[in-house]
């Protein structure tokens, strides 16, 4: 395995460092736009920009930029560093129940505890987050973020930048579209247009 790098020293970063360290791999240290302290003795390399002092040949990177609502600025953060030939790693949690009929994109971080069905597609960069449940036959695009506890029944497709919030439930066949944000708690039983948000038992737009 190729050593690492985590983009981020907050929250989720530290979620991805400890899978990583549980996984035995080579951290070479993290970076932040703030100054920080070292996590757990893995340093503090600086800013982003430190990155392109190693070459893409020598490391691969995890994108710890979590998203709570707003995927865009980790969506930057990975299209910036793939035109620079950077590779990312897809990090799995050894505890994830995951059927090895699905295909699971590049830089791609599927947490603790959550469970992915049978003919499943996650494509780049997204996040399934800790217990979330993603049923047979969804299609999960690229950027994505499946916050902790969501449940997709099967069939459902997520498409680019959508953000699904924690415990929020969606039930078979719907289309959640690019950009969109469905809240807390929310249950869809209508497919949700793109760049809208929806909230609420049942599901409705707000905002």
């Amino acid at each position: 395995m190729k050593p690492v790098i985590v983009l981020g020293g907050g929250g989720h970063a530290k979620v991805l460092l400890d899978t990583l360290i549980l996984q035995g791999h080579n951290i070479l240290g993290f970076t932040d736009l703030q100054s920080q302290a070292s996590i757990w003795g893995i340093p503090y390399l600086g800013h982003d920009v430190e990155i392109e002092k190693f070459s893409p040949k020598d490391l691969v990177l995890v994108n710890g930029i979590g998203a709570v609502g707003n995927n865009s600025i980790r969506k930057k953060l990975f299209c910036f560093y793939k035109e620079r030939g950077y590779s990312f790693a897809s990090v799995i949690h050894p505890t994830a129940i995951i059927s090895p009929r699905v295909v699971i994109g590049e830089g791609a971080q599927i947490m603790a505890g959550a469970v992915v069905q049978a003919d499943v597609h996650i494509s780049g960069n997204v996040i399934v987050n800790t217990r979330a449940s993603i049923d047979h036959d969804c299609r999960i695009n690229d950027h994505v973020h499946i916050a902790p506890g969501a449940t997709l029944s099967g069939g459902v497709h997520i498409e680019e930048g959508a953000f699904v919030g924690a415990g929020a439930v969606v039930i078979q066949g719907i289309q959640i579209g690019t950009g969109s944000i469905v809240g807390a708690g929310a249950v869809v039983i209508k497919d949700v247009p793109k760049n809208r948000k929806v909230a609420g038992v049942p599901a409705h737009m707000i905002g």
